[in-house]
C-alpha cells in the first residue's frame, strides 16, 4: 500500500473522485501543511493558518500508479489558480502535492511538465515535502455519498465526478 496527499481545493470534490478510482483503498479528507497544531475547519477556514483541504489517499500501486493518480488531479481542478478552486478563495484552496520521499518529487515534478502542455497558463501547484497530516472532523468525510442531493454536490461535484468518469474510464472502479 502506498500513500499521496493531495490539495485540489475543496476536499470533498477531490475525495469524491479518488472515492471512484481502481485501486483507491481509503480516501480521508484532512488538513495539511499549517502552522499551529489540531487544526478544525474553522480555523483553516480563516486562511491564515497555512492549511490546506486535502484528501489522504492510501492506494494499491500494483493497480494504479501515483503517475495515473497525479493525471487524474491535473484533469479534475484547476493547477493554474494561486489560492482558488472556482468560487472558493484562500490558501486553503491552493493546488497541492506532498511528497514522502525523492523519488516521489521526481514524479510529482515529471507529471506537473507532462500536463502543463494542457493549460495555457502556468501550473501552480505547490510540491512540498510532507507534513503532519490532520483528519477534517467526521461531517466532511464521504461528504459527497452522504449529501448528493445538495446543491453544492450536484452543482460543483457532480460535473467534476463526470468529468473524470469520461477522461478515464479505464479507472473507474
Amino acid at each position: 500500500m502506498q500513500r499521496v496527499v493531495l490539495g485540489g481545493g475543496c476536499f470533498w470534490c477531490t475525495e469524491a473522485v479518488y472515492k471512484n478510482v481502481k485501486g483507491v483503498i481509503s480516501v480521508a479528507s484532512g488538513y495539511a501543511g499549517g502552522n499551529r497544531p489540531n487544526p478544525n475547519y474553522e480555523m483553516i477556514c480563516t486562511g491564515v493558518s497555512g492549511y490546506a483541504e486535502i484528501v489522504d489517499i492510501k492506494y494499491d500501486a500494483d493497480v494504479i500508479t501515483l503517475s495515473d493518480l497525479l493525471d487524474i488531479f491535473f484533469v479534475i481542478h484547476d493547477p493554474t489558480t494561486l489560492n482558488a478552486q472556482g468560487g472558493d478563495r484562500g490558501t486553503q484552496y491552493r493546488s497541492v502535492v506532498y511528497y514522502a520521499h525523492t523519488q516521489e518529487e521526481v514524479i510529482i515534478n515529471d507529471a506537473i511538465k507532462r500536463n502543463q502542455a494542457s493549460f495555457s497558463d502556468a501550473i501552480v501547484t505547490e510540491v512540498s515535502a510532507l507534513p503532519e497530516v490532520y483528519p477534517a472532523e467526521g461531517y466532511h468525510q464521504d461528504y459527497y455519498n452522504l449529501n448528493k442531493n445538495q446543491g453544492y454536490c450536484q452543482v460543483v461535484i457532480a460535473p467534476k465526478l463526470q468529468k473524470f468518469m469520461m477522461t478515464f474510464p479505464q479507472k473507474l472502479a
